[in-house]
C-alpha cells in the first residue's frame, strides 16, 4: 500500500496581444492541424490537464518527449543552460531567475494572470516580468491521525505548552507522539527551517540574514539558537521519533499512524489518500506550532510551474505563441485547475483568486492560513548545495549518533556554506565539450559500464515517447550538454532505476538480434531501441560468446532467464561519476573504450 502515498515573452507589440482574447480556449482555431505542434517534456500531475486540453482545444498538436531520469529537475534547468528547452517549459522549481529571463516569454500582458493573488504575482515577479508561475500548490504540515485524537478525546494543541501537555498523555497511552521521515535529509532540514518560520526566519530580519547567508557575509551562529532550542524541545517530547528502519515517508505514515503507533508524522509530504486504507481512520493535517500559539503555520510548494519559450515570441512562431497561450489560459481556469485536484491529491490546491476547498477537508485550515498570509513557501531554491548535507547534520542530532547536539549543527552549517561558497569549483569534476545527442549520452554511459566493469559490450535502452507508457525509467532519456559537470548534471542523465547492473553471455549473433528486437520494457510489443556499445566499437563475430552489460531491469525476464543473468549491486551514477572524473573531459566523438 505504500505506493498509494506520495505522488513556474516579451509580447509580439501591444496590438498583438488586444488581438488575443485569452479567455480559456476562446482564441481562434487554427485553420488546420498542418502547424508545428508545440514540444512538451512529459511531467508527472498533468494527465487530467492534457485530456481537458485534448477536448476543449483537439486543433492544438503536441510533440511529447519523455524524461524519466534520476533528476528531472535538474535536467529541466540544465536544458534551459543549453537553450534546448522545449515550448511548454515545465520545472519543479526555480533555480535562476537571470536565465528563466533570458529562456522564457514575459507572460505578464496576458489576462490570465489576473486569476492570480498579487502577492503570488509579486513573488514570481523578475525585474518587472513573469517568466514562469506555479501550475497548483502542495500544501504542508503536521500530518495526524485525526480518528485516534477523537477517540482519545485529544484537540489539536494550539501552542507548545498544549502540545507538550498532549504528548505527555499520548505517551500514557503507550504511543509514539510524533515521528519524524529521516531517509530523505531534506525533511529533517525542513523540520528544522518550518520551526524557525514559525519565529523569526519570515520577519525581514530574517530574510535579510538568508540573503546575506547564501551570499556568504553573515552566520548561523548567533542567529540559530533559539531555534535549535526549540527544535530540541520537540525533540524531547517526543516529536521527533526516528524509524530505526529508516524507512520511507509512504511506509512510516502508513505504519506509525495507519497502525495507531503514533499520532503526529512530520515530514515533506503530499498523501493521495484522506484515511487509512487498512481501518478507515481519517488524516488530519495541523500547522507547524510556534511556542506561544500567536504564528501557528502552515508551508506551501508549487507542485510545479510552467513557462513558455522566448522564442515563440520570435517572429514566424506566431501560431505557435498563439496556442501556447491558450493553453495556459486553459491551465489557469478553474476548469483547468480542477484537473490537478482531486480524491487522490487531498494536500493540493489551486492558485487561483477564486479558489476554496470544501469546509472539513484536510487542507481547509491550511488554504485559510495561506489566504490570511500565514502560510509561507518550502525553502529550497538556493540551498541546493548544502541542503542536503545540514539535513544529515540534524538527522544525527535527532538519532543521537556521532556526537552531535544542537551547538554542533550551528557550526555545521557555517562549516557548509563557507565550503560551498570556498570551494565551489572543486565540486566539478569534468567538462562536456559539446552538446550530445541522445544516443551519444546513452554511448557515453555504455562506456563508463563497460570499462567499470570488464566487458566486451554494454546494451542500453534508449527513451523515445510512447504514448500511454509511464516512460523508460530503466534507459538513458536525457541528454548531456556542453558544460562543468558535477554530482547534479551527471544525475540528470542516469536512469530512474539504479544500484543494480546485470551480466549476461551470448553470442555475436545473439546480441545484434537483441539490439535489433529492442527492449519491450512494457510488454506491450511495442520497444524502445536498444543502443549497442562495444569495447573498442569492435564488430561482434557471429559465432563469438561475449560478455554483456545491461542497465537494472534494462532487459525483460525472458532474456534474464535464456541468458542466465548474473546479478550485481553497484550503483550506475557512481560508475558515471568515477569515469567523468577519469575522463575529466568529455566529447561525443573522444573517450574511446579500448
Amino acid at each position: 500500500m505504500a505506493n498509494k502515498i506520495i505522488r513556474r515573452i516579451t509580447a509580439l507589440s501591444m496590438a498583438a496581444m488586444l488581438l488575443l482574447p485569452l479567455s480559456a480556449c476562446a482564441l481562434p482555431k487554427a485553420a488546420s492541424k498542418d502547424t508545428e505542434a508545440l514540444t512538451w517534456v512529459t511531467w508527472d500531475g498533468y494527465s487530467g490537464f492534457l485530456d481537458l486540453l485534448g477536448k476543449n482545444c483537439p486543433d492544438i498538436d503536441l510533440d511529447f518527449i519523455s524524461y524519466t531520469g534520476s533528476n528531472r529537475t535538474g535536467y529541466s534547468w540544465a536544458q534551459m543552460q543549453g537553450d534546448d528547452i522545449s515550448d511548454i517549459f515545465i520545472t519543479s522549481q526555480v533555480l535562476d531567475e537571470g536565465l528563466a529571463e533570458e529562456r522564457l516569454a514575459d507572460l505578464s500582458g496576458y489576462d490570465f494572470i489576473n486569476g492570480f493573488p498579487t502577492s503570488v504575482l509579486d513573488q514570481m515577479s523578475i525585474d518587472g516580468g513573469i517568466y514562469l508561475l506555479p501550475v497548483n500548490y502542495a500544501m504542508h504540515g503536521i500530518f495526524y491521525n485525526k480518528t485516534l485524537m477523537e477517540d482519545h478525546g485529544w484537540d489539536v494543541p494550539q501552542d507548545f505548552a498544549e502540545l507538550k501537555a498532549l504528548c505527555a498523555e499520548i505517551k500514557k497511552a503507550g504511543l509514539i507522539p510524533g515521528v519524524l521521515g529521516t531517509q530523505l535529509t531534506g525533511n529533517t532540514f525542513s523540520a528544522v527551517f518550518n520551526l524557525a518560520k514559525t519565529d523569526w526566519l519570515t520577519t525581514p530580519e530574517g530574510t535579510a540574514w538568508e540573503q546575506d547567508f547564501l551570499a556568504g557575509s553573515a552566520a548561523a551562529k548567533g542567529m540559530w539558537e533559539d531555534t535549535m532550542d526549540y527544535a530540541g524541545q520537540y525533540k524531547d517530547i517526543g516529536m521527533f521519533y526516528t524509524d530505526p528502519q529508516d524507512r520511507n515517508n509512504p511506509h512510516l505514515i502508513l505504519d506509525y499512524l495507519g497502525n495507531r503507533k503514533a499520532v503526529f508524522f512530520t515530514a515533506v509530504l503530499t498523501v493521495n489518500i484522506k484515511e487509512f486504507p487498512d481501518n478507515g481512520d481519517k488524516i488530519g493535517m495541523m500547522p507547524y506550532i510556534s511556542r506561544d500559539g500567536s504564528k501557528n503555520i502552515y508551508m506551501y510548494n508549487p507542485t510545479s510551474y510552467i513557462g513558455i519559450s522566448r522564442r515563440l515570441t520570435e517572429p514566424g512562431n506566431e501560431k505557435k505563441l498563439e496556442n501556447a497561450l491558450r493553453i495556459l489560459s486553459l491551465l489557469y481556469s478553474p476548469e483547468g485547475q480542477k484537473t490537478f485536484i482531486g480524491e487522490d491529491a487531498p494536500c493540493v490546491m489551486s492558485v487561483l483568486n477564486n479558489a476554496s476547498v470544501p469546509e472539513g477537508s484536510m487542507i481547509y485550515d491550511a488554504q485559510k492560513s495561506l489566504q490570511d498570509g500565514r502560510a509561507f513557501k518550502m525553502t529550497y531554491a538556493h540551498w541546493e548545495k548544502t541542503l542536503s548535507d545540514m539535513g544529515q547534520a540534524f538527522k544525527d542530532w535527532f538519532r543521537g549518533e556521532g556526537g552531535m547536539d544542537a551547538e554542533k549543527c550551528i557550526a555545521r552549517m557555517d562549516e557548509l556554506q563557507r565550503h560551498s561558497l570556498s570551494f565551489s569549483d572543486q565540486l566539478y569534476f569534468c567538462e562536456s565539450m559539446a552538446d550530445f545527442t541522445l544516443e551519444e549520452t546513452a554511448e557515453l554511459i555504455g562506456k563508463a559500464l563497460g570499462s567499470a566493469v570488464d566487458v566486451d559490450a554494454v546494451m542500453v535502452p534508449v527513451g523515445e515517447y510512447h504514448k500511454g507508457s509511464e516512460g523508460l525509467k530503466a534507459g538513458i532519456t536525457g541528454k548531456l550538454y556542453a558544460g562543468k559537470i558535477n554530482n547534479d548534471i551527471a544525475s540528470t542523465i542516469c536512469p530512474a532505476y539504479d544500484g543494480e547492473y546485470a551480466v549476461m553471455e551470448m553470442t555475436g549473433a545473439q546480441v545484434k538480434g537483441l539490439a535489433q528486437t529492442g527492449f519491450d520494457a512494457n510488454g506491450d510489443g511495442n520497444p524502445y531501441p536498444y543502443l549497442l556499445v562495444t569495447r573498442g566499437k569492435k564488430e561482434l563475430a557471429e559465432e563469438g560468446l561475449y560478455r554483456v552489460a545491461f542497465l537494472m531491469q534494462g532487459y525483460t525476464e525472458e532474456t534474464a532467464e535464456a541468458f542466465s543473468a548474473q546479478v550485481h549491486t553497484e550503483s550506475l551514477k557512481n560508475i558515471l561519476i568515477n569515469y567523468l572524473q577519469e575522463q575529466k573531459k568529455v566529447s561525443p566523438d573522444q573517450n574511446p573504450w579500448e
